[in-house]
């Protein structure tokens, strides 16, 4: 399928508010579904798609983060390690399955995003680092092979998994999402390898949504750095409301 003339401006600027979303708390992929569903791209495709716009979107976000100071390799690269296998596994699983399941599922995850978003786990978990211990080790990674399945499924809302994961450890909102950006860029090239083995990318939108998710995930990151946890928090609030109506009238 070509893409219609205005569909690439449709998609840069959805792009771009996913990205910044993205890198900011999560869910931006809870729009860009949608959209290419809307264009008319098979929900599975959709899917493959949507991943060429969440790979190049954080290559973008690490960089803006590194140049501002903050990289927590070493425990980004801990957690990766799980999500890398849960992504395969989650990706092989959402080739399979067919449109009208994988529709209900993308409806369903807005009530799990909802539910997370109400219990704000920040609350009771953004004070001061916790010691980590070997149990605290073992969590991680059971907690990051199931972001990853999830990941690799779905993709949409990942986010705020990870941000849930990591603030029970205690850290602050601005290395959570700095790790979060390593983590996803690193399962989405796995998930996006298992797509695109099964002919289920559409690369002419996606390589347009992945402009504008690019430009987002930049400003993103400037914006995680510079306003901090509150304002983050305020961000995932109006972007899980906004979503919740969009899929809620799709």
């Amino acid at each position: 399928m070509d893409p219609l003339f205005w569909q690439i401006p449709l998609l840069i600027g959805t792009g771009i508010i996913a990205g910044t979303v993205n890198v900011l708390a999560g869910g931006g992929s809870l729009l860009t579904l949608p959209i290419l569903i809307f264009l008319g791209l098979p929900s599975s495709v959709a899917n493959g798609t949507n991943r060429i716009a969440i790979f190049f979107q954080n290559i973008f976000a690490i960089r803006s983060f590194r140049r501002h100071g903050v990289f927590p390799l070493k425990i980004a690269l801990f957690c990766t390690a799980p999500a890398l296998i849960g992504s395969y596994i989650g990706a092989s699983l959402a080739v399979n399955i067919d449109d009208a399941m994988f529709n209900k599922i993308l409806a369903l995850i807005m009530v799990g995003v909802m539910i997370l978003t109400a219990l704000d786990p920040a609350r009771n978990y953004a004070a001061a680092e916790i010691k980590t211990t070997p149990l605290r080790f073992a969590i991680l990674l059971v907690t990051f092979f199931g972001v990853g399945l999830y990941g690799g499924f779905v993709q949409a809302g990942v986010g705020f998994l990870i941000i849930s994961g990591l603030l029970v450890h205690g850290l602050d909102l601005i290395r959570i999402n700095a790790i979060k950006v390593i983590v996803i860029f690193a399962f989405t090239a796995v998930a996006l390898a298992v797509f695109i083995s099964h002919g289920e990318v559409n690369y002419s939108l996606g390589i347009a949504l992945a402009v504008g998710n690019s430009i987002g995930g930049i400003i993103g990151s400037r914006l995680a750095v510079r306003k901090g946890h509150t304002w983050i928090k305020q961000i995932v609030t109006v972007t899980v409301f906004v979503f919740a109506l969009k899929l809620f009238f799709l």
